[in-house]
């Protein structure tokens, strides 16, 4: 099976969806504990909650858990958030702090599986990202996530319902960032929303957002709240509580596909 799903598009707008994947090798997943096999820390129905938002995005989406290989970290292991709780490229904890495996891989199986999957995901999506700045000068990646809104181990309290990483605004022109945050901050007080919180973009984000090559990237986790009927086991989608965010989310697409055009320098 393919490590990533691709949709092509005409739109300057790529989504991409790192973490919705929820295949596992069978050697992998023997390795993994009880817990591990949850697969808990999935960007649960992510996916869903993009589709049909913007009839031409192209989509690359990861297929693969990112307990196999997170396709959001940096394959040389250097941490996204030093001095702070995360997980690494392969993750040996859950985001609750728990151990995952009954036998941790070792670097040679964590370089097998950078190869095998985390390299495909991220030459398909760089393939993209040229295909899409080729057509129109300017190309627009919005990596898409999720989240549990309370996870003690990670941060304290509970997450705004949006949270839009742009590395402190190096990742993408100001024009962006500054529409995505207009548009969650016009759906106050029904969302919550922060700008560089605590994510301020994952390891994506801050290599492909390149703003003086015509290349933008900002990301959007969602907090899980917003629309999964709970935040546990099973982890079900809850359409009618995602209606009115898929709106939001909707506007958001559709202003940056209008502004791609002024961005071409």
């Amino acid at each position: 099976m393919s490590p990533f799903e691709i949709r092509r598009g005409s739109s300057p707008v790529i989504l991409g969806l790192p973490h919705t994947g929820t295949d596992v090798p069978p050697d992998v997943f023997e390795a993994l504990n009880e817990e591990g096999r949850r697969l808990r820390d999935t960007d649960w129905h992510i996916h869903r909650l993009y589709d049909g938002l913007l009839p031409e995005v192209t989509t690359v989406r990861a297929t693969f858990h990112r307990y196999v290989v997170d396709a959001n970290r940096d394959p040389s292991g250097v941490s996204l958030y030093p001095g702070q709780n995360t997980t690494g490229v392969v993750p040996t904890t859950d985001f609750d702090g728990n151990a995952i495996w009954r036998e941790e891989p070792d670097e040679a199986e964590i370089a097998r599986r950078i190869e095998a999957f985390h390299r495909p995901y991220h030459e398909a999506l760089a393939a993209e990202i040229e295909r899409v700045r080729g057509v129109h000068g300017v190309a627009i990646l919005y990596d898409c996530h999720s989240i549990r809104s309370q996870i003690p181990f990670l941060f304290e309290g509970r997450l705004p319902d949006f949270n839009i990483g742009t590395d402190g605004g190096k990742t993408c022109d100001r024009r962006v960032e500054a529409s995505v945050v207009e548009a969650t901050a016009a759906a106050a007080p029904a969302y919550t929303s922060v700008l560089n919180g605590r994510f301020r973009g994952g390891w994506t984000t801050r290599r492909y957002g390149r703003p003086q090559d015509g290349v933008h990237a900002i990301q959007m986790e969602l907090a899980q709240a917003t629309h999964l009927a709970s935040e546990t086991l099973p982890f079900d989608y809850d359409a009618h509580k995602a209606e009115p965010l898929r709106t939001i989310l909707s506007t958001i697409l559709k202003r940056l596909e209008a502004l791609a055009p002024a961005l071409k320098g």
